[in-house]
């Protein structure tokens, strides 16, 4: 059989790899990858009927992909709540009816089915983890089907005015997960967490404006000292919360970026990554390649740029290091905080400012025609930034050349 090797979560990039013999499991129950010893692999899902077990065969690995093989078992699973035998697929009339699928249970297999398309890894982290804090000790362990709108309120009530945001996107998920259980004929309608015609007659109306919570950003003037309270940090956190504010970057930009993306003095951060999702090159000043060199030599190899022990920083490393420092601020904040310098202290257009943030360019006509990332123009404007927040000034007048002209 070989050694059983527990997976919190099958990926496309994990089965692709070469695996030693043994057993790769889902977070979908009894979904698996089984490899054999010569190395081929095999799609299998198990499961038990009045405690005999049974291993069914999906088909082997790359022919049968993981999105289709992880669908088939979802599939079974079904089955086996309606009495069904998959291997079979006919009504076992004489078999005990099976213990009712849970809300956690379903939940699960949501995600881990739809994960695939979702941006980035923090996105299913979410889903997971505001489930797991609030969803999960009410409605966790409740069959499907007998969840109603007292339960939904059970769980929205307690946050609905204190944490807003987050209540609002808790019952989209919940609503979306008991949609699909309705779509599987795993529960009957209508979904109790919908929220037009349904929510929206029982929860209180909330103004958009108290739902919209901006990033707390630090003040520009501010920055020349937080960089030399960074500097005396000896901590790979430190060195990676200044390269994220000398390029103006989101974290998980920061976060997952390797060396294969470094290119002499510029990263490339591939599309998969950026929130636009399209391709963005950073210019790198001195001082970040100082970073990058540093960080290598000090906290070792690794194919991320920051990293402990060879795993990237987790996503709440800088915000820690950062509550520790000045509380009232966010990471995300500092993207504002150097859009307001460029607002307040340069002459940059704004089409460059936000290019350099790798936002989109709101002109659509405009947009059409740019066909560059206009690279000179923001290098020059990202050492001009470096030197603002090593100086708090800087030497020269920062103007967009092109306007000028």
């Amino acid at each position: 059989m070989g050694e059983i090797i527990m997976a919190k979560n099958l990926t496309n990039q994990l089965v692709s790899k070469p695996l030693s013999q043994g057993r790769y499991f889902d977070t979908t129950k009894g979904f698996h990858l089984y490899v054999k010893k010569n190395g081929k692999k095999y799609w299998v899902f198990r499961y038990s009927i009045n405690g005999n077990r049974h291993d069914l065969g999906l088909g082997p690995y790359p022919e049968i992909s993981l999105a289709t093989a992880r669908a088939k078992a979802i599939e079974f699973r079904s089955m086996l709540l309606k009495g069904q035998e998959p291997a079979k697929g006919k009504y076992k009339k004489n078999q005990a009816a099976p213990k009712a699928i849970t809300f956690k249970d379903f939940a699960c297999d949501f995600i881990a089915t739809n994960e695939a398309q979702w941006k980035n890894k923090k996105h299913a982290d979410q889903w997971r983890n505001t489930l797991r804090d609030y969803v999960y000790p009410v409605i966790g362990d409740r069959s499907l089907d007998s969840i109603n709108t007292n339960d939904v309120l059970d769980i929205l009530n307690p946050i609905w005015s204190s944490k807003t945001e987050t209540a609002t996107r808790i019952r989209g998920r919940v609503e979306r997960i008991l949609s699909a259980a309705i779509t599987r004929q795993l529960r009957a309608g209508p979904n109790p967490a919908s929220w037009k015609g349904h929510l929206e007659n029982i929860l209180p109306k909330l103004k958009k404006s108290r739902r919209v919570k901006h990033h707390a950003a630090m003040p520009r003037q501010e920055i020349k000292g937080f960089i030399e309270q960074l500097r005396e940090k000896e901590c790979i956190s430190a060195l990676a919360l200044e390269f994220l504010i000398l390029t103006a970057s989101r974290t998980n930009e920061v976060q997952f970026a390797k060396w294969s993306e470094i290119y002499e003095d510029v990263w490339i951060i591939p599309a998969a990554r950026m929130k636009a999702e399209k391709e963005h090159r950073v210019p790198l000043s001195d001082r970040c390649m100082t970073i990058l060199r540093v960080a290598k030599s000090v906290f070792g190899e690794s194919e991320y740029l920051f990293h402990r022990g060879g795993r990237p920083l987790s996503n709440m490393a800088m915000a820690k290091l950062l509550k520790r420092i000045h509380a009232q601020y966010t990471v995300h904040g500092f993207r504002s905080t150097f859009r307001d310098w460029v607002s307040e202290e340069t002459e940059v257009s704004g089409e460059l400012a936000e290019m350099a943030l790798a936002h989109s360019i709101g002109n659509r006509v405009e947009a059409s025609y740019r066909r560059g990332d206009m690279m000179a123009r923001r290098r020059f404007l990202m050492d001009s930034w470096l030197q603002y927040c090593e100086n708090g000034s800087v030497s020269y007048q920062v103007i967009d050349m092109r306007r000028a002209a």
